[in-house]
């Protein structure tokens, strides 16, 4: 793997054949087109290493042209020790209902629909080359509003939280203010699914046994974030994370936002709340039009995925 400045290699567009071909042919079409997608990745693939508070993230600009990234490209650059590693990998692809649309992919290569701080980190990069001073972009929940607050700090409206047990989704209709799991945890969704705890002492939780037992609870079909919360005041709470699909993470927007709406539906808190996780601090606002989130992000710096380094995944 090279790493360099020049992330201006294109990725020609890979032309898809064979559309009506008949059932007997289907294999032959699926190693051609694995084919061309090795070719067109013989330039190299261009990314950005982001991160918002430690929550890291590998972008890929794929605007202008095909969506380069796969499961397998996922797993192979998500590997901290053989690839570059990251909490999610983020695409930027075209839209014809917002400024950019968003895909997200875990460290494992199963996709997520939401990923709060990696909107927040491209937010702040399409501003930069705009300097536009709001914008849209579209992800699986929907088109998200973005905002330059100033001194690199990024507002994203993360939407209405999701209650009803059929949109988190939870795999029955049971009470989502107490669920039926111990602990009493509070589920909702922010466009992915949330357990959401509340302990006296966040840093006494052992979240390396506890997170990965929860994700995989039989209520939610799809598995689910987990959220270790103590509350500090009625506007401040300490969170302690494990993400779906990837572990403990140092931050997480759309586990910020799931934390402050339970700890604001169980009358814990308020609905403006001051979030400390393990990377530093985020704003958030649950208001009438969504849950806004606000915080830093940071570019830390450029590559090229090698034509090689493709190649062998």
């Amino acid at each position: 793997m090279v790493w360099s400045r020049d992330n201006s290699a294109k990725i020609p567009k890979i032309h898809r054949l064979f559309s009506a071909a008949p059932k007997l042919a289907i294999a032959r079409q699926s190693r051609y087109i694995r084919t061309m997608e090795r070719q067109s990745l013989k330039s190299g693939l261009p990314f950005r290493k982001m991160h918002g508070l430690g929550n890291d993230f590998v972008v890929v600009d794929a605007r202008g042209q095909d969506n380069p990234v796969t499961a397998e490209i996922a797993r192979a650059v998500g590997d901290r020790h053989f690839g570059v590693g990251f909490d999610q990998l983020a695409v930027i692809l075209d839209s014809d209902e917002g400024d950019a649309k968003l895909q997200f992919w875990n460290a494992d290569g199963s996709l997520s629909g939401a990923c709060g701080n990696a909107t927040r980190c491209i937010a702040g990069l399409l501003f930069q080359q705009t300097n536009a001073q709001k914008l849209t972009l579209v992800t699986e929940r929907g088109q998200l509003f973005c905002e330059d607050a100033g001194v690199g700090i990024y507002r994203v409206n993360m939407g209405q939280p999701q209650l009803d047990w059929r949109e988190i989704p939870l795999g029955r209709d049971v009470d989502t203010l107490n669920m039926p799991i111990d602990g009493d945890p509070v589920a909702l969704g922010m466009g992915n699914p949330h357990c959401v705890f509340f302990v006296d002492d966040a840093e006494t939780v052992d979240i390396e046994m506890l997170g990965p037992r929860f994700e995989r609870h039989g209520l939610y079909p799809e598995r689910t974030n987990v959220e270790f919360v103590q509350v500090l005041s009625d506007s401040e709470i300490r969170l302690k994370i494990w993400e779906r699909g990837v572990g403990v993470t140092l931050a997480s927007g759309s586990c910020s936002c799931a934390s402050v709406v339970a700890a604001s539906r169980r009358r814990l808190t308020g609905r403006r709340v001051r979030v400390n996780v393990d990377g530093g601090v985020l704003e958030i606002d649950w208001r009438e039009d969504g849950v806004w989130m606000s915080g830093p992000t940071a570019h830390v710096f450029d590559g090229v995925f090698t034509a090689e380094f493709l190649g062998a995944i």
